[in-house]
């Protein structure tokens, strides 16, 4: 059986935003799938806006509702929120806003686009177990490098105007695709589009339904 080529490939598109806690928990779903199915599909990973313009605000104004789903999302999905993270919501000062990491994805992503979905959830990993600051530029630097991009580079292109353009740009076409929650997944083969699912999913429901889709995309 002949191999797809990389132009024809599936490909996943996982439309998320960095300060969702919910795609925190699916984030580690989407790397085990990207580990698993590499020899059947590419991932990409989209920034959705969820807080920006009038949005942006300090998360001292949701902490009630924020504070009050930790658990639920810990229960189900599996990942942690960290001692930092509660703290950083108790004080209430920090401001909540999607653009300055989604800068940082699609900074990574023009670097390494293979690693963008380990990256991502490093950025969410900083973020909700470590209490980082997320309008920091400097604590991506590490992830960044961690994840096989030079730092300095990396700092560069974070800086350009370019990449808050681009940025901008993923949010409006992610809007007009009609996504509307976070997490979301769609696989793509050629013209066609499925959604796989508009939430998180355990990875063996995930999985599973990938493989259907991608059956009857071949069938």
């Amino acid at each position: 059986m002949l191999q797809p080529t990389a132009a024809d490939r599936p490909e996943l598109l996982y439309i998320f935003d960095p300060l969702c806690g919910w795609c925190y928990g699916m984030s580690p779903v989407l790397q085990r799938i990207q580990r698993e199915f590499a020899d059947q599909v590419d991932l990409s990973v989209l920034c959705g806006g969820m807080i920006i313009g009038e949005q942006v605000e300090p998360i001292g104004k949701a902490w009630s509702y924020i504070s009050g789903s930790l658990q639920q999302v810990e229960n189900v999905t599996g990942v942690v929120f960290g001692e930092a993270f509660r703290a950083l919501g108790e004080e209430g000062s920090y401001v909540q806003d999607s653009e300055p990491p989604s800068w940082a994805i699609n900074a990574f992503r023009q670097l390494n686009q293979s690693q963008t979905a380990n990256f991502a959830h490093a950025v969410q990993y900083a973020h909700f177990h470590d209490g980082a600051d997320l309008n920091e530029p400097q604590i991506y630097v590490p992830l960044a490098i961690a994840n096989g991009v030079d730092g300095a580079e990396f700092l560069r292109r974070l800086a350009l105007p370019e990449t808050a353009t681009a940025t901008r740009q993923e949010f409006a076409a992610v809007s007009k695709i009609g996504v509307q929650g976070f997490p979301t997944v769609i696989l793509r083969v050629g013209s066609q589009g499925y959604v796989l699912t508009r939430g998180y999913q355990p990875y063996e429901v995930f999985a599973d339904s990938l493989r259907q889709a991608l059956e009857q995309a071949q069938s």
